[in-house]
């Protein structure tokens, strides 16, 4: 049992279910939205540039 809920922690985790259903339990402003979905661009971003350098 500790094994199949194990597995589908997993795969919730990696499907992005559980963020997607914390990120909408409260109204976010859309500029919020634009802002935070624009600072991890920038972040990623900036690994991607880290590691190719």
């Amino acid at each position: 049992m500790e094994r199949a809920i194990r597995r589908l922690k997993k795969r919730l985790d990696r499907e992005g279910i559980i963020k997607d259903a914390r990120a909408k339990r409260y109204f976010e402003k859309p500029c919020a939205v634009k802002r935070r979905k624009k600072k991890v661009a920038a972040f990623n971003d900036m690994l991607r540039n880290k590691r190719n350098s």
